[in-house]
């Protein structure tokens, strides 16, 4: 049975660790036991190579510190990140299971992004054309250029692949928009430098509005909760509190304090989704602001994963008199 890397004494330090994994050899393996790795054959430092990749980035958005460092590596998706991780490496074991386990699934988020029927063969071609990129097969060596260099596990991979395709849709009306307004010659110039130029991939230019859509939806969302709702978030985001600790503090068990968390989340996900569907009117000198597409709302999601610009001691002010108990809710 796995047990908890913090009541046990660290080991010798893994091989390729970086900074902020030195010293975690356990917690390495603890993490590669639970992730299901040697399913694919997946070693322990390669396995943690990818925790490190998902770790470096978070660092570098300035979201993560060391001191809740477990609590980020422990929330991944571990099982989604250690196939993404086989793949890179080749095993024919993981690509053989990612094939059958999500081309259909790629097909049907491709239709729903297209609003086709999943075997049209636009749905197809969308989702299909994404597994070039998987494999690597745009250049490089083995999967160095492949897209799953760029999955870290804060989300899981079905959430990641839809917001890939969701942004591959998109790219694509906008280069059949710029190349319908180009005189034949300089579509033709451009055809040719997109050939000869490796192909990377590229910043969404509305990347920033779509965050910024997404965090007034967020902030609606949050305001149409109950306040018990408000602060159970706040108590475990905003303060960091364990699932313990804030059943004592609101007079609940352990297993409630977990359900009712869960249930929130998928209240707030539903809100902030409706709300960026319906668009919002112009008030307050902002224009309004037409309602989103499920891709772009799939793109709202991910890019918010990524970059964190939520200030949640804002979003979640502290609850005038939560006191012990107040409001409880049944389980």
């Amino acid at each position: 049975m796995d047990k908890d890397p913090r009541n046990r004494q660290v080991a010798a330090k893994p091989a390729d660790s970086s900074p902020a994994l030195q010293d975690r050899a356990t917690l390495v393996e603890w993490l590669h036991a639970r992730s299901n790795a040697a399913r694919w054959g997946l070693s322990r430092e390669r396995f943690g190579l990818a925790l490190e990749r998902s770790v470096g980035k978070r660092l570098a958005t300035g979201a993560l510190t060391p001191a809740n460092l477990e609590e980020y590596l422990g929330a991944l998706h571990l099982e989604d990140l250690a196939l993404a991780s086989a793949c890179i490496e080749g095993s024919q074991e993981a690509w053989e299971h990612f094939y059958a386990a999500y081309r259909n699934y790629l097909r049907a988020a491709a239709a729903a992004i297209l609003r086709r029927d999943s075997a049209s063969a636009e749905a197809c071609e969308l989702a299909d054309s994404l597994f070039a990129e998987l494999y690597g097969l745009a250049g490089g060596k083995g999967g160095e250029r492949s897209l799953f260099r760029y999955f870290h596990g804060r989300s899981s991979l079905k959430t990641w692949l839809r917001a890939i395709l969701a942004q591959r849709h998109i790219d694509s009306i906008r280069a059949n928009r710029r190349f319908e307004e180009l005189p034949e010659d300089d579509a033709q110039d451009a055809r040719q430098t997109t050939l000869a130029t490796p192909q990377l991939p590229l910043a969404d230019p509305h990347r920033q509005r779509y965050l910024t859509l997404f965090t007034r939806a967020l902030a609606a969302a949050f305001e149409q909760l109950e306040p018990q709702e408000n602060e159970t978030l706040r108590l475990y985001y905003a303060e960091e509190k364990t699932l313990a600790e804030i059943g004592r503090l609101l007079g609940e068990h352990e297993s409630s304090v977990s359900r009712h968390l869960d249930r929130t989340r998928r209240k707030l996900r539903d809100k902030v989704e409706h709300l960026l569907r319906q668009g919002s009117a112009a008030a307050n000198g902002s224009a309004a602001q037409p309602g989103l597409s499920d891709a772009e709302i799939a793109l709202c999601f991910e890019y918010c994963a990524e970059d964190s610009p939520i200030d949640l001691e804002k979003l979640l002010p502290r609850s005038k008199s939560p006191g012990p108990g107040a409001g409880k809710r049944p389980s």
